[in-house]
């Protein structure tokens, strides 16, 4: 069995602290253990670890999302990059022909959101939905929660009670009910109906034949060539929804979306993180990211973010409401994590002619480098700010210690490797400043080294 992460978009219901770049299941706000922060993610595969189902498992994410996953969990966990969001039919799509490249054909697939907050139990079920695949001839085997209230957030499947399949604890579906009403959601509880975790499991063969049947390429290049033609649709919809025979496992212990505010803060054992004080207030959180304190004061049931995105004052029950109304503000990201370290942005500004200024606070792990690049619409000024390191810059290499100052013009290829910790100030002055105008010739350091000694002083 493969078990496949989806990492999924960016989660703008946790805004000002999730973005295009730094998704709701990357955010260090749960309790983990010697008292650090831990992601979604983090938590999602300490569990997978202790479930022996890690060293099986591959993430499907963007690219933006690589270099997150691989500061958080380390360079050796095996990602497949998705060349353009387009919902979880591609993306499922794009995994199984990945697979396909080694696996055999009846090689089975388990598929799974990466930012569910679980107990342990969930994952023995993942691993028992092989065996309700083998055991009643399905196309398609589903994990199915069993709902603990009438709740229209979730899609429900209704099921089979005179069900063959109940003595190896699967039924059969009968039909999808998406996110139904209160009343109705009630009467398909009493029914038996499970909620919809999101959980697929099949064979690689059955995802081939879909992919046939609906002219769409069965082989990995071919469709990483063709991304951008795959139609934006739901697994659910394209496949599940269309299969004959289906059959769902159900799962009874702690399942949690913590897609909004209100859902996460619940999880959280301290009322305020960060700088600041709270003072006669009653079910508040507060989450300070900034370096300038908070102060909140005879408050109930609110949410207060501060992060370097935004500021967000909610009450708790309208927190899930947010997406829409951050649409019109959201902009560049501010804070980015990267498998060299991570960045803040200080200020930008637009000058009257045209240029721009970017000021960015980096900060680089131990022995960490940034890939060796350049820009063609842009120059940066770093100023080291703590630590030492090695700076290469068109063939030279150079110390630098805190208080120096290297100056980048547009066409040069230059790197920064950290020698313990190292933190700088760049300033980024250009007519365009995106993060397209980046041009990479190596990532590593020792591969940089050889490209600096080609091509000499």
């Amino acid at each position: 069995m493969k078990l496949v992460l989806l990492s999924g978009g960016s989660g703008k219901r946790l805004w000002p602290m999730s973005n295009d770049v730094r998704s709701k299941q990357f955010l260090r706000v749960l309790d983990g253990d010697g008292g650090q922060r831990i992601s979604m993610l983090q938590r999602v595969w300490g569990q997978l670890t202790r479930a022996g189902l890690a060293d099986h498992t591959f993430v499907c994410a963007s690219e933006a999302q690589c270099e997150t996953i691989h500061a958080q969990l380390g360079a050796g966990v095996s990602v497949i990059v998705e060349p353009a969001r387009r919902d979880t039919f591609p993306a499922i799509a794009l995994a199984g022909t990945y697979l396909m490249q080694d696996a055999p054909s009846d090689e089975i697939v388990v598929v799974a959101p990466v930012d569910q907050y679980v107990e342990d139990g969930y994952f023995v079920a993942l691993q028992g939905l092989p065996g309700a695949l083998e055991a009643s001839g399905a196309d398609i085997a589903l994990l199915g929660v069993r709902p603990s209230h009438p709740s229209n957030q979730f899609g429900y499947i209704r099921v089979r009670q005179d069900d063959p399949g109940l003595e190896s604890h699967w039924h059969t579906v009968r039909a999808f009910k998406e996110k139904p009403d209160a009343a109705t959601a009630k009467t398909l509880i009493h029914e038996g109906a499970l909620w919809n975790c999101g959980v697929f499991c099949f064979r690689l063969s059955y995802l081939r034949e879909v992919l046939v049947a609906g002219d769409y390429p069965d082989r990995y290049q071919a469709l990483v060539d063709g991304f951008s033609g795959m139609p934006k649709r739901s697994f659910d919809y394209e496949v599940v929804e269309r299969a004959t025979r289906i059959v769902v496992s159900p799962y009874a212990g702690m399942w949690k979306d913590l897609g909004t505010w209100s859902a996460l803060t619940a999880e959280l054992d301290e009322t305020f993180v960060g700088p600041g004080v709270a003072a006669h207030c009653e079910g508040t959180h507060v989450i300070n990211e900034l370096n300038i304190p908070v102060v909140a004061k005879g408050l109930r049931d609110l949410v207060i973010v501060a992060s370097p995105d935004g500021i967000l004052v909610s009450d708790k029950a309208h927190s899930a409401d947010i997406k829409d109304a951050v649409s019109a503000v959201s902009g560049r990201p501010m804070f980015e994590e990267s498998r060299w370290g991570s960045y803040r942005v200080l200020d930008y500004i637009k000058l009257d002619e045209g240029m721009e200024v970017l000021t960015k606070y980096v900060v680089l792990r131990p022995h960490a480098n940034i890939s060796y690049q350049k820009h063609a619409l842009r120059e940066e000024v770093w100023t080291i700010v703590s630590g030492s390191g090695l700076v290469a810059v068109d063939g030279r290499v150079m110390q630098v210690i805190a208080g120096q100052v290297v100056r980048i013009c547009p066409g040069q290829w230059h790197a920064i490797r950290a020698e313990g910790g190292l933190s700088l100030i760049e300033v980024q002055r250009g007519v365009q400043l995106i993060e397209e105008d980046i041009t990479r010739l190596c990532v590593e350091w020792d591969e940089i080294m050889e490209h600096v000694a080609v091509a000499g002083p």
